[in-house]
């Protein structure tokens, strides 16, 4: 799995304070055990670092780290829905067909599939939760060499429905 940046963090804690609250955010972790401490940071960016610094960039497997990804999980899990899943799961799997069998590479011969199943991947999650939030989670998820390319590509604009008036 690829760590989030310090930025995407910042940017995943900020969506989450966002959804939920920032108060109820907090109480989220703190219930979880993310932290020992009651104090609470003064903004969602100050709680994103100490989580980042915390868990190593959620490599470390530690309460901080499950307690992140379990509360990123119920934020987005409702609006994703169990269809919904079953059809990402199904492009996650021709995701992984892509990649080498210690999944650190891209096979060459792949790239054009790996493009169209992220394209794919990208456009059910958008659906569900937004740009920013299906680009997280798909970075959040990914492997290193698909996270490089995910970083790589800008998040896709939101297309207004067509007007009609006539």
């Amino acid at each position: 799995m690829a760590s989030p940046t310090g930025q995407e963090l910042r940017d995943a804690v900020s969506l989450l304070a966002g959804r939920l609250g920032y108060g109820k955010l907090y109480e989220r972790l703190l219930r979880l055990n993310a932290f020992v401490s009651r104090k609470r940071p003064p903004t969602p960016e100050a709680l994103a670092d100490r989580l980042y610094n915390l868990t190593g960039g959620l490599r470390r497997q530690i309460p901080a780290t499950i307690a992140f990804h379990t509360v990123w999980a119920e934020c987005l899990g409702p609006a994703i829905g169990e269809e919904r899943e079953k059809t990402l799961g199904e492009i996650a799997d021709r995701i992984n067909a892509t990649l080498s069998e210690d999944q650190q590479h891209i096979q060459p011969d792949k790239t054009a599939d790996l493009a169209a199943a992220l394209a794919d991947y990208e456009q059910a999650m958008n659906a569900a939760v937004g740009p920013q939030a299906a680009r997280l989670d798909m970075v959040l998820k990914a492997v290193l060499p698909v996270a490089e390319i995910l970083r790589a590509q800008p998040l896709p604009v939101p297309v207004a429905p067509a007007s009609s008036e006539t």
